[in-house]
Order: C-alpha cells, then structure tokens, then sequence
C-alpha cells in the first residue's frame, strides 16, 4: 500500500520560507510562473518571501497543465469510492500565459523567470512547461535581434519524488543549480490541502501523522 503524506498549508509556508534565501541569493526572479493548480499557494506564499525592501511585488503568471486523467475504478467492488486518478502520458495545455497583462512575449527576452509546482513526480509537466516556455521567449528573442539577453527559467517545488523519471530538464538548467527542492522524499503519495473537502479532517490527519499515533 502507498504510503501517504499529509501536508499542512502551514508546512508549505515553512517550505517557501526555507526556500526563499537560496532563490534569492542564486536567481534573484523577475517573474514567477505557477503552474496550476498545486502551483498558485506555493507561487503566493513564496513571493512574500522573495519581496525585497523598496522593491514592487514579483509579478505572477499562471499556467495550466493537465497530466492526470480520471478513469474509472477498474474493480467493480470499489466502484462506490468513484474516480481515482492515473498518471497520463501527455500533457494538455488548459491554460498559458496572459499577454493582456504581460504586454507582449518580447517582454519576456532578457528576464530571470521562476517556474514553481508543488511536486516533481514523473517530471514530464516540468519539461513540457520548460520546453514550451523556452521555445515561446526563443522566437520573442530573435525576433528583436541577436544582441537580445536570453532569458534564464529556474524552477522551484515543494516536493521532487526520488525515482526515475520520464520527463528530462535542460542539462545547463541542472548544472547551474537553477533547479531547487525544498525536500526530497519517495514515492509517496502527498496530499496537499488545497485539494482536501475537509480541511479540519486532513489537519487531523497530518498531526497523527507527524506524532506517530496513526497511520498516514
């Protein structure tokens, strides 16, 4: 059976609070892109964290991307439980960036941009949100010139599973430390409260878990 983790929305303040110090020192973002919807809370929390003095809020755009798709409970004996979750194969765009508010991509060319999502579990929603960013402020770029700066993505998650992976992240994105954590952990099945019915019941279950009196 896998094992569950049950997340508080105050561990994930304590996540982005532990995490803000190393972005700032290593990347100092301009933009922060959150992938929804495990991605808006974190994206939020973190930008208090990251606001320096005499500074404006770092602005944040969202996008939407599928991977998990519902299908039916292949065993009729649990058909009363509904739905459950399976990991897809490919990723659906449900929502991109919004140039109402940004201007125009050209606005991009030259940024340092942090993309954040709450897990990194296959890690092919990562490299499809990195590829596809990247391809987008690439065309922007040569579009104005070859003396245009190159935009720099980092990314941030609360949560990296240790396992193989199916999705692969630029090599130079990894060697320069543009890829940041905030735990590693197995592969568990993490739940996050933002997708909790009953928030009082998921905390509950996060302090047994935490004092060890039950299983979670």
């Amino acid at each position: 059976m896998v094992e569950k983790i049950y997340v508080t929305y105050n561990d994930v303040h304590k996540l982005c609070q532990e995490a803000a110090p190393k972005i700032l020192a290593s990347f100092k973002p301009q933009l922060i892109i959150a992938i929804g919807g495990g991605g808006y809370v974190p994206a939020r929390i973190l930008r208090s964290f990251l606001k320096q003095p005499s500074s404006p809020n770092i602005p944040i755009q969202a996008i939407g991307l599928s991977l998990y798709e519902q299908l039916p409970v292949a065993d009729p004996a649990n058909a009363g439980t509904g739905v459950v979750d399976q990991i897809g194969t490919k990723v659906t765009r449900t929502q991109w960036l919004d140039l109402s508010s940004l201007g125009e991509i050209q606005n991009l060319v030259g940024k340092r941009i942090l993309i954040v999502d709450e897990v990194d579990d296959t890690r092919t929603t990562l490299e499809y949100a990195v590829k596809e960013l990247e391809k987008d402020v690439e065309e922007a770029r040569q579009k104005l010139g070859p003396n245009a700066e190159k935009t720099e993505f980092s990314i941030f998650v609360l949560h990296n599973k240790d396992k193989k992976k199916k999705g692969v992240l630029p090599s130079h994105m990894m060697e320069e430390s543009r890829y940041l954590a905030a735990r590693t952990i197995g592969d568990e099945w993490i739940c996050y409260p933002w997708e909790a019915t009953d928030i009082e019941a998921h905390d509950e279950l996060a302090r047994k878990q935490l004092n060890g009196n039950g299983a979670a």
